[in-house]
């Protein structure tokens, strides 16, 4: 079975960027869009390799709505992101770079925001606080902005005195202690309203905005916040994450009124989260998604709930004379990054879709959902024309890196806009590989072959396991790519085994108890399929996978040898010793349980409780800063093969965290598993990376 690509190889050159490490490090990516007020031009946020090449520096670009070339806006050592447009067609971002007209001071630099006048000329600092700018937003009739800041009790002379005592301790009173790959504390996140000298006139020359604290008693309340502005400025909805026992949580959707930092609840249940609040066009409703609670024995659900932007009184949700409405109530797929269709009589949204992820359109008054974007894509940073003809979108796909588009949507065609780094020649081709598992479920996957496979030069097979576990193989990667393992001749297996979304909640239902068993069930039925091919070596297979996939790796190890070689990165091991030490243990706490008093969770699907019947080769990889999958997984997964005498290499990263995104170090990965696959799969001699 093949997808929308062509199975036949196009005609492309011997060797492309993926032949050459450094080539690909050097390959600009394209990470956010927003489209700007009138809707000529869009501001794409585009990381390059630095001039030293030991860091990616994101710029703003200029692309242009009607597929002119693009032209880059910003150019600093430190970089910029976080696009955001006021109405005059002002541009703000956020950089550390130097401001100018700034008193130079030593210590580590923080993210200022700055202002770009539409204009053009010189870019200004409008806010630096102490803490630095983590987000940002504006309203799209009015001169409001809302940003974001990491904030201490008596900030400023609190920094100072921590600083001068070379204090760094936190105290921790409350979760989350950590986030991803960095500390949280002692400051929290609070939002402020900023306001220019000349409120409603353009761009002033004048200096910093006034900023006025909304949320003084915030505390961790805007962790990881996502909040949305009204057209008028005068509100912004946000999500409030609510702490109990120090367990669970919740987080409402918060309406905070901007001239007096006066808070309504306006969504609020314990058994529900609320996020991605969108404004209607004309202020009066708003759309947000809205996610169930993993339980014992059900999975998250998620869908968009429509509800007046009023104040529904007593932070009861939905009361009122317009309760709040599931929209898609019949859509078993989950919803995500709403906007609304500028007549607001529809809301776009994008949801994972059997191993793509489109745009669909709710109708607001039916709700009768229709899909907009029908090929292969993942569609992110999805924006609407202002006479509602178009969409302008990132459009990425497990065979293309994001690039802006256009989609029209009276013809559905999607037109491609010139952006640095969006064409790219590949070493392979992709098609599509269904299986079916042991309960006579389907299982389908993306299956990459080198220009070199045929029946006559039969390709290896590298099986790569997702991670989540509750994603899915339908987008490009710049950390986990299977292009480049393509340039070295093996065929890349990338299935969605249970627990994947995109499939319905049935899907996810088969995996949720047997987080091992089921998948691996899975996984192995589609390799089977692969490896039944006429172009592929069955006898020369590995498996490889991060984080999710990592713990699928650790569990394969356990269960079967038909593998020559398997990479863990990331990899979950010992389950009551990782969900323990996880930067977020809530999240992890309601499906499993406690592994005192309900161990059988764990029990059933710990794969370090299969250590002794370990015997292929494995290659650990980890990062020290990994708060998500603590490195001890690592050192413990580590420990256990070696005192069971299984042939084992541990790549271990002092300084990186769950991804491994410094170029060097994204360098010496792949020349490691390179080197790995290529001595136990293709029989070469073991060439350590010159670099370790």
């Amino acid at each position: 079975m093949t997808n929308d690509t062509a199975d036949a190889p196009a005609a492309r050159d011997a060797a492309t960027a993926f032949h050459d490490l450094s080539d690909y490090m050097a390959i600009p990516r394209v990470t956010a869009l927003r489209l700007a007020p009138g809707g000529s031009w869009l501001a794409a946020s585009v990381q390059t390799l630095s001039a030293d090449r030991k860091k990616y520096v994101t710029s703003i670009w200029r692309i242009d709505a009607r597929g002119g070339q693009p032209r880059r806006l910003t150019r600093s050592a430190d970089g910029e992101g976080g696009p955001r447009f006021l109405p005059d067609g002002s541009l703000l971002f956020t950089s550390k770079r130097p401001d100018p007209d700034a008193k130079a001071e030593n210590g580590d630099a923080v993210a200022a925001l700055w202002l770009l006048p539409p204009g053009g000329g010189e870019a200004r600092v409008i806010w630096s606080p102490a803490g630095g700018v983590t987000e940002v937003e504006t309203a799209a009739g009015r001169r409001r902005v809302v940003a974001v800041s990491p904030v201490l009790p008596d900030d400023e002379r609190l920094r100072k005195e921590r600083k001068d005592a070379g204090v760094t301790a936190i105290l921790h009173e409350t979760v989350p202690a950590r986030y991803w790959d960095h500390d949280l504390g002692p400051t929290d996140l609070r939002m402020f309203a900023l306001a220019a000298a000349a409120d409603g006139a353009g761009d002033d020359e004048g200096g910093a905005y006034a900023a006025r604290d909304l949320t003084p008693e915030a505390g961790r309340a805007l962790f990881e916040p996502s909040f949305a502005l009204s057209p008028d400025g005068t509100v912004a909805a946000t999500t409030w994450w609510r702490w109990r026992d120090g367990v669970q949580t919740h987080k409402e959707l918060v309406l905070v009124d901007l001239a007096s930092g006066r808070q309504t609840a306006l969504l609020t249940d314990p058994d529900l989260d609320f996020e991605d609040p969108a404004f209607a066009p004309d202020g009066r409703h708003l759309v947000c998604v809205r996610g169930t609670h993993p339980t014992p024995s059900e999975p998250h659900d998620f869908t968009l709930v429509l509800v007046p932007a009023g104040e529904p009184g007593a932070g009861a949700p939905g009361t009122g004379p317009e309760p709040a409405r599931d929209l898609v109530p019949h859509l078993d797929r989950w919803p995500r990054d709403p906007v609304w269709d500028p007549s607001g009589r529809a809301v776009f949204f994008t949801a994972d879709d059997a191993g793509r992820h489109p745009v669909f359109r709710v109708d607001l008054a039916t709700s009768e959902v229709t899909r907009v974007t029908a090929d292969h894509g993942y569609y992110s940073d999805v924006s609407p024309s202002p006479d509602g003809a178009a969409l302008y979108a990132l459009r990425a796909a497990v065979d293309a890196p994001p690039a802006p588009v256009r989609i029209d949507l009276a013809t559905g065609q999607v037109v491609p806009l010139p952006c640095p780094g969006a064409q790219l020649g590949l070493p392979g081709r992709l098609t599509e590989i269904t299986a079916t598992a042991d309960d006579g479920h389907p299982v389908r996957g993306w299956l990459v072959l080198p220009e070199s496979a045929s029946p006559r030069a039969r390709a290896p097979l590298l099986l790569w396991v997702h991670g989540g576990p509750m994603m899915s193989w339908n987008s490009w990667s710049w950390r986990w790519n299977p292009w480049l393992m393509a340039a070295k001749g093996y065929a890349v297996l990338l299935p969605d085994p249970a627990l994947s979304t995109g499939y319905g909640n049935g899907f996810i239902r088969r995996g949720y108890h047997q987080w091992g068993e089921r998948p691996f069930r899975d996984v192995m039925a589609a390799t089977d399929a692969a490896a039944g091919r006429e172009d592929i070596d069955g006898s020369r297979t590995a498996m490889m996978g991060g984080s999710y996939g990592g713990y699928m790796a650790n569990w394969i190890a356990g269960h079967t040898d038909r593998f020559r070689a398997i990479v863990s990165h990331a990899g979950l091991w010992a389950l009551d010793q990782m969900f323990g030490t996880t930067d977020v243990p809530h999240l992890f706490h309601p499906q499993f349980g406690d592994p005192l008093t309900a161990p059988r969770m764990y029990e059933e699907n710990s794969p370090h409780l299969h250590v002794a019947k370990v015997t292929t080769p494995m290659l650990v990889i980890h990062g020290n800063r990994d708060f998500r999958v603590p490195v001890s997984e690592a050192f413990r997964l580590w420990w256990d093969l070696i005192r069971h005498q299984v042939p084992a290499k541990f790549l271990y990263f002092p300084d990186e965290n769950h991804w491994i995104l410094t170029p060097g170090n994204a360098t010496v990965w792949y020349e490691t598993v390179f080197a790995f696959l290529g001595e136990h799969v293709l029989g070469e001699p073991w060439q350590r990376p010159s670099l370790l």
